[in-house]
């Protein structure tokens, strides 16, 4: 698995560069915005590993950036702070999972293995409405035009689509979308759910139940089916 590690603190950078690469990633190591942007321009990754506070361009505007353009490569935030408000706002950027410094080697790979291991493992396609859900290349189209989603809100809409009609747990949603590992905010999905929403286009396609937790709407003419 290859992964950038955008980290501006070189003893961290070092340690990180040492360890990853001695478990058998691959990594590309820059110390700055700018320079993340450019590799992420010139190559391809499985996860960015992100600090927040960095010379030339802050993680935000960087993880801003490759959302607008599309780019849903999983990103995992590397903070020093555990404030919840903090959290929320990388999240509704955009990113994936966020550990906060200091972290332990192990945590770290637990969270990449299990954003790796989401992002990848389902075969088919679902097709439900206007919704066409390649699973292979986890990418979504909507009546024809391409979507670009987080890998959160990519397996949050799997996980709805699979079982159309049906309500999904709020619990549910986090054991299969989250891992054993999330001790964050609960109302993170909420954040996912409300930007999987407008970029579906119609709010109403994803239905709230009240005390019970969430379903996709059937559209008209019938549920999903699986290609």
């Amino acid at each position: 698995m290859r992964l950038l590690l955008v980290e501006d603190n070189e003893q961290l950078a070092h340690w990180l560069t040492r360890t990853l690469t001695d478990d058998g990633f691959l990594l590309d190591h820059v110390g700055d915005g700018e320079a993340a942007e450019d590799a992420l321009r010139a190559s391809s990754y499985d996860v960015v590993l992100l600090d927040l506070n960095l010379p030339r361009m802050s993680g935000k505007a960087l993880l801003r950036r490759m959302r607008s353009r599309g780019d849903a490569t999983p990103v995992l935030i590397l903070t020093a702070t555990g404030a919840i408000d903090e959290k929320v706002v990388c999240l509704g950027a955009g990113a994936d999972d966020y550990i906060v410094k200091p972290f332990g080697f192990e945590e770290l790979t637990a969270r990449m293995r299990a954003v790796l291991r989401r992002s990848g493992g389902e075969t088919g396609e679902l097709v439900h409405g206007p919704l066409r859900i390649d699973l292979p290349s986890r990418r979504l189209q909507v009546s024809g035009e391409p979507v670009a989603l987080t890998a959160k809100e990519f397996d949050i809409l799997v996980c709805l689509a699979l079982e159309p009609g049906r309500v999904v747990s709020r619990d549910e949603i986090f054991d299969r979308v989250w891992d054993e590992h999330w001790y964050g905010p609960r109302k993170v999905l909420d954040v996912h759910m409300a930007a999987l929403r407008r970029k579906l286009g119609d709010p109403n396609l994803i239905e709230t139940v009240y005390g019970r937790g969430f379903r996709l709407a059937e559209p008209p003419g019938g549920g999903t089916a699986r290609r």
